[in-house]
C-alpha cells in the first residue's frame, strides 16, 4: 500500500529535502504532501489522514524547535521511526532584476531570519523582517510579489523561479537542521546497530529528582546525546525533559534503563528507538554489552536454583 506522508511545505523547504532523502530508505511507494504548519502536518497523522509526517525537531545554531518538541511531549502519543539531516544553506532570492538597494521587505522562518541577522544588519538595514511558517513560503511570497526578498533555500529559488542576489548568507555556514518522521505509536523499528532512544520524562520537583533520572542512564553506560527543558503547562516551575540517548529498546541496557525509569514513577514517555541519520552510536563500556547483562542475568538464575 502506498504510505502518504506530511511534510513542513510548501514545495523547496528543507523539510522536504529531509522528506525526499527518507523516501528513498522507505520500503514501498511513498507519496509526499505539504502541510502548512508543523502542526498541520502532525494533526494529519493523529487523525490517520496520512502514515508519518517530517518535520523539523533541533538545529545546530537556533537550537530545539518548540512547536515540535511540545507536540511531542503534550499532545496525542506519537514515535520517531527515522531522522535525517540537513545542511541550511540560505540564499538571498529575489525576483529577476530586483538589487539590494530595492529591498524593503525580507521574508523567512524564525530560524532562517536569525540565521541571516549579520548579514541584513550590514548589507540591508532598512529592510523590514516579515516572518512566515517555512522560508519556502516566503519564497513563494517574492515570486507572487508581495515580498521583495527571502532568505530560502536555492531550491526554493529554483521552485519559484528566483535568482539569488547573495548566496549563503547565513551568519554560521554549514548549519544543520536535524528532522524526525513522526508516526502514530507502534512497534519500534528494528534494532540496527546504530541507533537512538528518545524519550520523555517528568521528574518531581524535589531535590536530586533530575540527577536520579541521569544516573540510571550513566550507570548502565549509556550515552546521553541531548537533554532539553520543556514547560509541564500545570504551573510555573514544572518541566518536562526531552532526553536522546545512544542505543535501541531491544538493547538490554536501554530496556532496564527505562524500566527502572517507570519504576521511579518518573512519568515516561516512549518516543522511539530508531536508525540514527548521521554519526556513530556510542560503544557501550564492557560492563552495560549484551554479553554483561546475559552473564549477569544468568549469574542470578543460578542463584536462585541453588536454593
Amino acid at each position: 500500500m502506498t504510505q502518504r506522508w506530511a511534510y513542513l511545505g510548501p514545495a523547496g523547504t528543507f523539510t522536504e529535502q529531509a522528506t525526499l532523502e527518507l523516501r528513498q530508505r522507505a520500503d514501498g511507494d511513498v507519496e509526499l504532501h505539504p502541510a502548512g504548519s508543523v502542526g498541520a502536518a502532525i494533526a494529519d497523522v493523529r487523525a490517520g489522514a496520512m502514515q508519518a509526517a517530517c518535520v523539523p525537531i533541533e538545529n545546530s545554531v537556533e537550537g530545539a524547535v518548540p512547536l515540535t518538541l511540545d507536540e511531542l511531549t503534550h499532545g496525542e502519543p506519537l514515535v520517531i521511526s527515522a531522522e535525517a539531516y540537513v545542511t541550511v544553506r540560505l540564499d538571498l532570492l529575489v525576483r529577476a532584476g530586483t538589487s539590494t538597494a530595492d529591498i524593503r521587505k525580507l521574508g523567512s522562518h524564525p530560524h532562517g531570519h536569525a540565521q541571516v541577522r549579520s548579514f541584513v544588519t550590514s548589507r540591508l538595514p532598512a529592510a523590514e523582517s516579515v516572518v512566515f511558517g517555512s522560508t519556502a513560503a516566503a519564497a513563494a511570497a517574492v515570486a507572487a510579489g508581495e515580498l521583495d526578498a527571502a532568505a530560502a533555500a536555492p531550491a526554493a529559488g529554483r521552485h519559484y523561479g528566483l535568482v539569488s542576489a547573495a548566496e549563503d548568507i547565513g551568519e554560521i555556514h554549514g548549519a544543520v537542521t536535524r528532522f524526525v518522521l513522526l508516526r502514530l505509536p507502534g512497534p519500534p523499528v528494528p534494532r540496527t546497530g546504530n541507533d537512538r532512544t528518545s524519550l520523555v520524562v517528568y521528574v518531581q520537583d524535589e531535590p536530586g529528582s533530575l540527577l536520579s533520572v541521569l544516573a540510571e542512564l550513566a550507570n548502565r553506560g549509556i550515552n546521553l546525546t541531548r537533554l532539553e527543558s520543556r514547560p509541564a503547562r500545570s504551573e510555573l516551575g514544572k518541566y518536562f525533559f526531552l532526553l536522546d540517548a545512544d542505543g535501541h529498546i531491544d538493547d538490554p541496557a536501554m530496556a532496564d534503563a527505562v524500566a527502572a525509569l517507570h519504576r521511579r514513577s518518573a512519568g515516561v514517555r516512549f518516543l522511539g528507538s530508531y536508525p540514527r541519520g548521521a554519526g556513530t552510536a556510542h560503544t557501550p563500556p564492557a560492563f552495560a554489552s549484551p554479553a554483561a547483562f546475559a552473564r549477569a542475568r544468568a549469574f542470578v538464575d543460578g542463584l536462585g536454583a541453588g536454593r
